[in-house]
């Protein structure tokens, strides 16, 4: 290589380097080392069984759409991402027991959470039943009744179906077998292999399987509900409001969402009061 080009090619890297460095100071971090399970990094908590908006993809990597809001959150906030890939059910007591510093999985917002956490709701999310591919006998919740349905446990999708399955049974119908399972990846691999008749879940992941062919969409748009990031710290949940306004005001929020087809709140972002 000519001498010119390598001493181009190195006042290109030594002008890119200088750039970084210039950003990286540029970076002020606004959360205290306090407010943080690890320094200088933002922890959170996904379960990613829910294409398309966590999930693993065939590289072994983390990806979908909560995830790349998380990690704008932790750019935006001059903090590192760093995900735990875990079971919703342990995802409460893990954010209590100091393991993360936010759950990022689109928890449902309910008083009683709001009153455990600090809740954002940033998302609108509503329930669908899957059944498989040529299966045309349920059209509606109330054909639910007298079959095995899964669901994953511990979630607001679980609560929804036991009521589904009381008010069944209150209105003299059959009520459901509902079988549950530690992720929506389970309950749809139950529902594969004939283990369950229908999988209840969020609209965003049934319609995402509808779309692949590998299961139909039978009922959407049940009890629809804001999703939010939870917090155990005032102060990040305060930045993250912070940040969150900010996307909105430059349009990187609404983009994101739109790219998925994910429906947004569209009330300014406020830490949720509970009970």
């Amino acid at each position: 290589m000519p001498t010119s080009m390598k001493l181009g090619l190195t006042s290109a890297m030594a002008l890119i380097l200088s750039i970084g460095v210039a950003a990286a100071a540029d970076c002020t971090q606004t959360v205290p080392e306090s407010a943080l399970v690890k320094p200088g990094t933002l922890v959170m908590s996904t379960n990613p069984t829910l294409p398309p908006l966590q999930f693993i993809n065939s590289s072994g990597e983390l990806k979908g759409m909560r995830v790349e809001l998380g990690e704008e959150i932790a750019k935006r906030l001059c903090l590192t991402p760093e995900y735990v890939r875990i079971e919703f059910s342990a995802m409460i007591p893990g954010l209590q027991a100091g393991r993360w510093d936010m759950i990022n999985t689109g928890i449902f917002v309910t008083p009683e959470r709001a009153a455990m956490m600090n809740m954002i709701a940033y998302e609108l999310q509503a329930i669908s039943v899957s059944v498989p591919v040529g299966v045309e006998d349920v059209t509606e919740a109330d054909d639910l009744a007298g079959k095995v349905v899964g669901v994953e446990i511990g979630g607001f999708e679980e609560n929804k179906t036991k009521e589904l399955s009381a008010d069944l049974e209150a209105r003299g119908l059959e009520p459901m077998e509902i079988r549950t399972f530690d992720n929506f990846a389970l309950a749809y691999q139950a529902l594969r292999a004939g283990q369950v008749e229908a999988v209840v879940s969020i609209d965003g992941v049934a319609k995402e399987y509808d779309a692949r062919g590998d299961f139909r969409r039978a009922v959407s748009g049940l009890f629809p509900t804001p999703v939010a990031l939870a917090m155990q710290s005032p102060e990040l949940a305060q930045a993250v409001v912070s940040v969150l306004s900010e996307m909105k005001t430059d349009g990187s929020y609404d983009a994101l969402f739109e790219q998925y087809g994910v429906a947004s709140v569209t009330e300014d972002f406020v830490i949720a009061a509970g009970e």
